[in-house]
């Protein structure tokens, strides 16, 4: 900004001394003054630490390893090659002497293992985007006063989610110990991976061949996910400590101990029937012996969707609803969204990291019929839930509704996330057309029971994660491997003796009776029933101690201001004085004015 108006006289050195003392006693200009300082000292230490690393980098090698770097050791390497008899066939044959002696031979793991870990590694960069889905589909179902309470709570769940899935969430589910919680590495019971302790870069989880490293980033983003889920009921009355409280013990220990009894190496729903078993796990591994089928949950429905979602209707009923909730069996309805265009772009982004989640979940990209037959049922099942979602919903009210569709479309995701790898494209449709019917049913049942879930989380996620598992029991189709992907190729279901042979998995509707059905129908009671008691244990606790809902002050405030001190919106929102003059009179109480460029109009309307 300049200091002067155009034909002032130059200012002379003394009356800019003079200046400087004022504005120096200015608290303003002072922390301006700071400013540059400390912005021109990290300017010139930034190029100070460039000129230096330049400089030192070619020595690194000799500091760190102790030997010289390849441009020295190359010289003296050269003459040793160089006496011969003939000048004309050294330079040739003493070269592929040393490199037939040194380069050790190149087997099929040096290039699956890679191959798969990138595979792996960009199935959870997609699936951790689905963070930024979910807080958008939560901002805009809420009301515009609770917005940047969703926004901090979504980020500090993923912050908390990882710290606590690196000391003892993975361990929880993925290592080894009994059928019920893991510790250690599979391999080696006195290796303990609690801190991520005593894995290598090298480390491979089980026999996928990918770095057990790769895969806690793939985990740590599905065990994300879960802990956001059950966030989305609970908007808009819980306190931000009594959040931080019920998260640490989802992300903790509800997920990662539930979750191992399904997908952790001997876990009792995954050894259940005499699957599974090895020598070496004794305890708990024996649920059902002679049932002769395990449970089944390919990329999460169970797992990770009904866990949320029902840890989520545990947080609904102990937290009871907003303050001027009134249901519809009371004569009122469900309280509008504030922001549809937020949500449903923010369900548009769960769509697309669901295409990590799904196919993602086979850690092997060389079962490359695999991860396309999955990436097209998970696009149909979305595809037939949110039009039967929306359908459904017009035969009923006569309007296109936003919210049924993309809570529609979401239903589908959820059910074909566990039998997304055994099922047809047709068996696809099917059941994700049936999930859009249930997500709308399940919405009205929360309305008739007076549970108050502002995205319908439970319907989507803990309804239809139920449908999704159980309908592998009926729609598998008896032509893909029971155990699904493997890391070297496509498992054949047809010649027994091949390598790569895996037995298929068969559902009733092709043949293959009722036993895929009834394993479902266990696991899936087994895990909602003890998350659902579980989560109604915490929940309890910390209501009796008066820390999971906000008070009723601080509510009728508005989260935002009262717990973070800030709206989420534009000053015209949350000030009359500087609304646009074509902004509607029921929206902001205020009078625009009627002439002048950027004039005021105090008279107000009335409220009372």
């Amino acid at each position: 900004m300049r200091a002067r108006m155009k034909g002032a006289e130059k200012l002379s050195w003394s009356d800019k001394i003079s200046r400087l003392r004022m504005r120096l006693k200015d608290p303003q200009w002072r922390r301006y003054f700071k400013m540059i300082i400390v912005g021109n000292a990290l300017g010139v230490a930034a190029v100070m630490l460039i000129i230096l690393a330049i400089n030192i980098a070619p020595a690194l090698p000799s500091l760190f390893c102790g030997t010289a770097s390849a441009q020295t050791t190359q010289p003296a390497t050269v003459p040793a090659a160089a006496p011969t008899t003939d000048a004309t066939t050294a330079p040739t044959t003493a070269p592929t002497t040393a490199a037939t002696a040194t380069t050790p031979p190149i087997n099929g793991a040096d290039i699956v293992n890679p191959i798969n870990t990138v595979w792996t590694l960009i199935a959870a960069f997609l699936v951790f985007c689905m963070q930024a889905g979910f807080t958008m589909l939560e901002a805009g179902f809420c009301r515009s006063r609770e917005t940047v309470n969703v926004l901090v709570e979504c980020v500090f769940d993923t912050c908390l989610c990882g710290l606590l899935y690196y000391t003892w969430g993975y361990a929880f589910m993925f290592g080894a110990g009994n059928g019920l919680i893991g510790w250690h590495d599979p391999t080696d019971a006195t290796k303990s991976w609690f801190f991520l302790k005593n894995i290598t870069a090298t480390t491979t989880y089980s026999a996928t061949g990918v770095p057990v490293l790769a895969h806690w980033v793939f985990q740590f983003a599905f065990a994300d996910c879960a802990s956001t889920i059950c966030s989305g009921t609970m908007i808009g009355r819980t306190g931000f400590i009594g959040d931080i409280l019920y998260s640490i013990c989802v992300s903790g220990f509800i997920y990662p101990i539930i979750g191992h009894w399904a997908w952790g190496p001997d876990g009792f729903l995954a050894t259940m029937g005499g699957q599974n078993q090895t020598s070496t796990w004794t305890y708990f591994t024996h649920f059902l012996p002679n049932f002769g089928m395990n449970f089944h949950d390919f990329a999460g429905s169970t797992v990770v969707h009904s866990i949320g979602g029902w840890i989520a209707l545990a947080g609904g009923i102990v937290l009871g609803p907003r303050i001027g909730r009134k249901f519809k069996r009371d004569g009122g309805g469900p309280m509008l969204p504030h922001d549809l265009t937020v949500a449903v772009i923010g369900g548009f982004l769960l769509w697309f990291g669901w295409y990590g989640f799904n196919p993602g979940s086979s850690l092997s990209a060389m079962d490359f019929g695999g991860i396309g037959r999955i990436s097209a049922n998970t696009t149909l099942a979305a595809c037939t839930g949110g039009m039967a979602a929306e359908f459904f919903m017009y035969m009923r009210t006569k309007k296109w509704d936003a919210g049924a569709i993309t809570n529609g479309f979401l239903a589908g995701l959820v059910a074909i996330t566990c039998p997304c790898y055994w099922v047809s494209p047709t068996g696809a449709c099917l059941l994700g057309a049936v999930a859009g019917v249930i997500v709308i049913l399940g919405v009205d049942l929360l309305e008739y029971l007076r549970i108050d879930d502002p995205i319908g989380a439970w319907p989507v996620h803990g309804l239809c994660g139920i449908w999704g598992t159980l309908s592998l029991g009926l729609f598998a189709t008896g032509q893909f491997s029971a155990a699904g992907s493997i890391p070297n190729g496509i498992p054949d279901t047809v010649n027994t003796a091949s390598p790569l042979y895996n037995a298929p998995l068969t559902g009733l509707f092709y043949g293959g009776g009722m036993q895929v059905f009834w394993a479902q129908c266990v696991g899936s009671f087994t895990i909602c029933a003890s998350t659902f008691v579980a989560a109604m244990a915490v929940m309890g606790v910390l209501k009796m101690v008066g820390l999971l809902r906000i008070s009723k002050e601080g509510e009728l405030e508005g989260m935002d201001l009262h717990e973070h001190g800030i709206s989420a919106y534009p000053e015209y929102v949350i000030s009359a004085l500087a609304a646009p003059r074509g902004m509607p009179l029921d929206t902001v109480g205020y009078h625009p004015a009627a002439s002048g460029n950027g004039a005021r109009e105090s008279e107000l309307v009335s409220t009372k």
